[in-house]
């Protein structure tokens, strides 16, 4: 399931400013939240967590 191109793009600009996965209001993702988890490796927002 594709996210919509909106929601991705606040959530990379929000993932950019945050060390931790976090969904797309900025909330830190449980690891055990394997769902949301998996759109966010899926949909490419692992790769803009800031370092």
């Amino acid at each position: 399931m594709a996210l919509d191109s909106i929601i991705k793009k606040n959530w990379i600009e929000i993932q950019k400013k945050n060390t931790a996965p976090v969904n797309a209001i900025g909330v830190k993702i449980n690891p055990k939240d394997e769902k949301t988890m998996k759109i966010w490796k899926e949909e490419g927002i692992d790769t803009f967590i800031k370092k």
